[in-house]
């Protein structure tokens, strides 16, 4: 059996040199990421026992963030770019590390790239309806529901707060405690509003951007601040919709009586283009009429039944002597005018009147004055 062996041609330096430049070639390193994903915030850099390569090439590209982790603490960041790992490059691992004097060996650290592009397209919704006093309808029950965006603003409070040790987050790791988050304002910003729930339609906008400012502070123990915020729906239970519903179909109607004849009409145009059925028309537009004249009958029975309104009793005051007396109706007056207590130069007040006036310009006394005999001769 004949066995190969490795031949290596020898020049001024050797067999050695060939060797040498394998290995160092294979110390050339390259850290990056490709995400192919749509949902994945946090992604660390796979090596084996997390060893890199002094010199190695570390590439950031845009919307991402690339964060060197050692022995559990957080070290150095770097924005988009590329970067030759040295020491000059790496500060704060190189003092955690004790490299006084730079290294030229491999190092162990995490990496881990952060994605700071805009996560689009998160719903939110209440999972309970929201009890809320409303002005016009009284206590109420409300649904809403939405969508939001969110975008990792501080990488270190990120991963310090939720990342952990996840070799990947994506972002329905959070999504269900920001939901709550949001619908917890949500409710305390709907219950404080006192918008009226028929107003509500048309202060989506306003209450997505209120709810945006007051969930910032919220949302920054996160490093995460959101982008966008849009209420889509806010609905009342089936039964109050309904309600409602009826309510406007009345509305809609007005005039019963027009409406009664508004229906015969559509009944006769029926019949006439369905000339076989014309019997079985005519007993529906004979019930039809009959129950239109019931209640035409039942309306104006119960306008005629109603008693007519009091008539205005007039009183009026009258000065005798520099005195008040009074008040006094129609008859009381006219037997004042008849014993002469009463002239047209007396002064009289009713309510209404801004002061006293002479009866004889008062046109409701007008026909007292006109039966009342002339006074006596001197």
């Amino acid at each position: 059996m004949t066995r190969l062996i490795p031949f290596f041609t020898y020049n001024n330096k050797g067999v050695l040199m060939g060797l040498w430049d394998k290995l160092t070639g294979e110390l050339v390193d390259i850290i990056e990421w490709l995400d192919d994903t749509s949902d994945t915030m946090v992604w660390r850099f796979p090596r084996y026992q997390n060893e890199i390569k002094y010199g190695a090439k570390l590439v950031v590209r845009e919307s991402q963030v690339a964060a060197f982790i050692n022995e559990g603490k957080l070290a150095d960041t770097f924005v988009p770019g590329t970067y030759t790992l040295q020491t000059q490059n790496l500060p704060i691992l190189a003092t955690l590390k004790g490299w006084a004097y730079g290294f030229h060996s491999p190092f162990k650290a995490e990496v881990y790239y952060v994605s700071t592009r805009v996560f689009t397209d998160q719903k939110w919704g209440t999972k309970n309806p929201i009890m809320l006093r409303d002005a016009e309808f009284g206590p109420v029950r409300l649904r809403a529901f939405g969508t939001f965006a969110i975008q990792v603003q501080d990488p270190a409070v990120f991963l310090r707060q939720i990342v952990g040790t996840n070799q990947r987050f994506n972002v329905e790791g959070i999504g269900q405690q920001l939901r709550d988050l949001l619908v917890a304002r949500f409710a305390d910003v709907l219950g404080e509003s006192k918008i009226p729930v028929l107003d509500l339609a048309a202060n989506y906008d306003e209450l997505s951007q209120f709810i945006t400012k007051r969930i910032a502070h919220d949302f920054d123990q996160f490093g995460i601040k959101v982008t966008a915020l849009y209420v889509e729906n806010i609905s009342l239970p089936p039964e109050v919709e309904q309600a409602i519903d009826k309510r406007s179909s009345m509305g809609v109607i007005g005039n019963l009586n027009a409406y009664a004849q508004y229906q015969s009409a559509n009944a006769m145009e029926s019949a006439a283009k369905n000339p076989s059925g014309v019997a079985g028309a005519g007993v529906g537009l004979g019930a039809g009429f009959a129950m239109a004249q019931q209640m035409t009958q039942a309306m104006a029975g119960n306008a005629a039944s109603a008693p007519p309104p009091l008539p205005t009793v007039l009183a009026f005051h009258v000065a005798v002597n520099g005195q008040q007396a009074g008040p006094f109706d129609m008859d009381g007056l006219k037997g004042r005018v008849t014993a002469g207590q009463l002239t047209r130069e007396t002064l009289v007040w009713k309510q209404g009147m801004s002061g006293w006036v002479a009866a004889g310009a008062v046109p409701e006394l007008a026909a007292l004055f006109s039966v009342a005999p002339p006074p006596l001769p001197q």
